[in-house]
Formats: structure tokens, sequence, C-alpha cells
């Protein structure tokens, strides 16, 4: 059987954070845990669509934290926010893809500083609210584009040449190889949080806008008749996470999206990644990166919340 939003299990008295939830797969995860019961907090850069978005889901248990995964201010100011408080998810959703070379205030290639520095960043500085958690997970969205990605830490902000596309693969390896590596440390700690990753196949969302004019026409709705073995609804897209976030079977280190040689639609099953993204030298290498680049270090220490 195909596993659906019913599979969700109630998630009453529980906190999920999504970051980049106005939106697309953000938002429809955002509102399938919202509908179960969880207290969700749409961690996005637009104060204002998060917002409206927070408006439309409805629910007092909805609530808003500016986040801009591409300023380091931005990112500690978020988490220091959360501080305190006891979080059961982190869903490491928000991602983009930038057609010309740009770069951060701090001199980073805006793609990798969006998916992975800041994802890298924001998780080590709210992992003290997950860790006296039992039963917490930390997801983090790659995609199937992973398996073209190459990581290469000699020039990491494309300042020799770029290509968008290369620059997006890379992050979304660089992903995998966070979440591989956070689950890893985890495990050596005894920490009963987990981490785990997965990625939506090929979703129908606001994503594309900045992509090539092609790929903009193949999302539109309208083509959906042609289209629908190559590209599924945001609704189903965001089950990945879902699964790997609430799936009482999910364990950490594991990876979860659409079944098949392709994997660009379908519902979620356990699927394995690339080859490169189990690179455990490559995972340690970019650990140590993204340390220097970020200057945030993860403390694994299990300290219980005071009741």
């Amino acid at each position: 059987m195909p596993w659906t939003a019913s599979n969700i299990p109630d998630q009453t008295g529980r906190t999920a954070v999504v970051t980049g939830a106005n939106t697309g797969l953000g938002y429809e995860t955002a509102r399938l845990l919202a509908e179960k019961g969880a207290t969700v907090i749409l961690a996005c850069r637009d104060p204002e669509k998060a917002r409206r978005a927070a408006a439309r889901l409805g629910s007092p248990r909805v609530r808003t934290l500016h986040l801009d995964l591409a300023s380091p201010a931005s990112i500690r100011s978020a988490a220091g926010e959360l501080r305190g408080e006891r979080v059961d998810l982190l869903v490491n959703n928000a991602g983009g893809i930038r057609p010309r070379h740009a770069v951060t205030e701090e001199g980073h290639e805006l793609t990798f500083a969006t998916n992975h520095l800041g994802t890298f960043a924001f998780t080590g500085l709210v992992l003290e609210c997950l860790l006296p958690v039992p039963g917490s997970r930390v997801v983090t969205v790659s995609s199937i584009g992973h398996c073209r990605g190459t990581l290469n830490l000699d020039d990491l902000h494309f300042e020799r040449r770029y290509d968008y596309q290369k620059a997006y693969f890379q992050s979304k390896l660089a992903n995998l190889l966070f979440a591989y590596e956070l689950h890893r440390r985890l495990t050596e700690a005894r920490a009963e949080t987990v981490s785990l990753a997965a990625h939506p196949g090929n979703a129908r969302t606001e994503f594309g806008r900045d992509m090539s004019p092609f790929v903009r026409l193949m999302m539109r709705p309208a083509l959906r008749p042609l289209t629908w073995w190559l590209m599924h609804d945001p609704q189903v897209g965001a089950l990945a996470a879902l699964r790997a976030a609430v799936d009482p079977a999910a364990r950490g280190g594991e990876f979860y999206g659409p079944p098949g040689r392709l994997q660009f639609t379908g519902h979620p099953e356990r699927v394995e990644s690339s080859a490169a993204s189990y690179d455990t030298e490559a995972q340690r290498r970019l650990w140590s990166e993204s340390e220097r680049l970020t200057g945030v270090t993860y403390d694994v220490e299990v300290r219980r919340f005071r009741t």
C-alpha cells in the first residue's frame, strides 16, 4: 500500500519547525502536520508571506519565525527565539537556485549558502531544542538532482566559473553528506534525536520560477495530462519529508523519496542515494569546512529540559 497523508500519526503535543514553509512543499508539509495536531513554526525568509501562509492554515497552533538562511545574523536571531523551547521535528525544507552567480555578504555562493551552509548553521544552533526530546528528528530535504552533484572543496563557491545547475546539484549532495554525518555523530553520542533525509521527486511548485523557460512551461498545471509521469503535485511531493519525519518505522540515516529507477514521481518509500553521498571522508571534510565557514560547531551532549 502506498504511504499517504492518512498514514501520518496523531501529532498532538508535538512541535515542528519547517523552513521555507510559506509555499510549495514546505507549506504542504506544515499544513499536514498542523491538521494532525502539531504546533507548527513556519520559518521563512519573507515575514509577510509567512504571515499570509499562517493565515491560510487557519490554526491557532501555527506561528511564524523570520529566518533567512543566507544571513548568519538572521539564523542566529531565529535560533535565539527558539532557545528553551521543545522541538520534536526540524524539517530543513528551504532551498533555492540562482540562475546568475551571486554571493552573500560573507562571500559565499548564494545557492550553496542557502541550501547547505544556512541549513547546517541553523540546525546546529537549534539542536539543543531537540536533543532532550525523545523521538525527535531532523529531516533534511535533498533532491534527486544530488545524483548529478559533485563536491569541489577547492571551489565550493564557483569563483572560477559559475554553472547554476552544478551549483544546485552540489548543494543537494551536500544536504545528504550533512544528514548522514549528523546521523553518525548523534549515534555516537547515543542521542535520542535522529537525522534522516528525503527528496520530493519532481514537484510542481514555485521553485521552477527561476529555471529555464522550458522548465517553467513543463511545470504548468495545464500540462498535467502530458507530464503526469514526470512531475507530481506538491501534496504528493511533500510526503517524502513527512514520512521521514513521522513514520514510526523510519530510522536514522535513512533516505525517503519516490521509488523506481527515475524516482521522479510517486508515494515515498525508503530509497538509496548516490554512492558519492555515502562517502564518509567527504562527509567529514564537508562538516569541517562548514564549521569553518559558518562559525557554528555542534554540541550533541543531551541536556534534559527542566520540569
